[in-house]
């Protein structure tokens, strides 16, 4: 690989932690190519900001085979950016994917059956030219298909070679803890949990973080940054290239209410007085939680990408300073 990737001292820049009771570390800070990696998107930025995250440590890439839009095209993308500027680094990787949501059309091409989630992974590495996944994830609990089946499939992907570990995304907790029991009894236990955790979302800490961390499981924390509301983004109104205006986005112009808006213009003012940009800020505080092994940030430019880095030099908090956070966030209205 040319000049961006052969800095050793990339890995003082970022901070690690084990992923659950596993040997496995994964980056503080990894990078979600849910958004911004599609046909739709710009490839040289794209390209840009998986060579800018990999010099600033961050080891860990989270895929979906529908990631785009369209569908596919950010496994894709990946693929030819790792194969024209990696070739050689592929053992200082973590590469993730999932599926689960619909992918194509017909009864197979969605949900968490067998034959959905067998044909999905084929399909995945065969995008990303990989030979295998470091993780492979069942992406959703799809409300019909029985969990011994969907767990069963991941099991048998380990023992093909396909991936080395598995976790689950979005899952209630009493499905989570069927399935931990089952991959566990089967040698194949789940590395990790992922699910929206943020500031502004704040259902995990009901039953997943705390089951997680019963059975020994790492978690991930999506969206830490809802989607950009936990920005200055959105201070001052909804800018005309921002997720909510465009029409392929998940964030909608409704979604931008006043009280967040309100919040978040509160909870800046906090995070000017640590030395910190309110995203610095909100990605710190999930990362606070013992129990949280990583954050998933999107970045639509190198610029943000480097700005969210930054948040690993100061992760921690004074009692003071939590407090009137939760304060603060006691005007959020669901």
């Amino acid at each position: 690989m040319e000049n961006s990737v052969l800095t050793n001292s990339r890995y003082d820049r970022m901070q690690y932690k084990y992923c659950g009771k596993s040997g496995l570390m994964l980056p503080r800070i990894s990078l979600g190519l849910w958004h911004n990696f599609g046909d739709v998107d710009d490839f040289t930025v794209a390209a840009d900001m998986i060579k800018c995250a990999f010099d600033n440590g961050i080891t860990h890439f989270d895929l979906a085979n529908n990631y785009g839009p369209t569908p596919g095209s950010a496994e894709r993308n990946f693929g030819k950016i790792l194969k024209d500027n990696f070739a050689g680094y592929r053992d200082e990787m973590i590469i993730s994917s999932k599926a689960g949501h619909l992918m194509w059309e017909g009864p197979y091409g969605d949900g968490s059956s067998r034959k959905s989630i067998m044909a999905s992974i084929d399909q995945s590495l065969r995008r990303t030219g990989l030979e295998y996944f470091d993780i492979f994830y069942s992406h959703r609990y799809d409300g019909v298909t029985p969990v011994e089946e969907t767990m069963q499939a991941l099991i048998d992907i380990v023992k093909q070679g396909k991936a080395l570990y598995v976790g689950l995304s979005k899952y209630p907790p009493e499905k989570a803890k069927f399935a931990y029991e089952m991959l566990k009894r089967n040698g194949v236990p789940c590395l990790i949990n992922q699910d929206k955790y943020s500031m502004f979302v704040r259902k995990v800490e009901d039953e997943t973080l705390g089951l997680a961390s019963e059975y020994g499981v790492g978690f991930i924390a999506f969206s830490p940054l809802a989607q950009g509301l936990l920005t200055n983004k959105y201070l001052h109104g909804i800018p005309e290239n921002s997720r909510a205006a465009k029409s392929s986005g998940f964030l909608k112009v409704e979604q931008v209410t006043n009280d967040k808006i309100n919040v978040a213009r509160l909870l800046n003012e906090i995070a000017a007085r640590r030395g910190q940009t309110l995203a610095q800020m909100a990605l710190a505080w999930v990362l606070k939680d013992e129990r949280v092994t990583s954050v998933i940030v999107g970045a639509s430019s190198v610029k943000q990408l480097v700005d969210n880095i930054h948040t690993i030099n100061n992760l921690s908090f004074t009692f003071e300073e939590l407090q009137a956070i939760e304060n603060i966030l006691l005007q959020v209205k669901d």
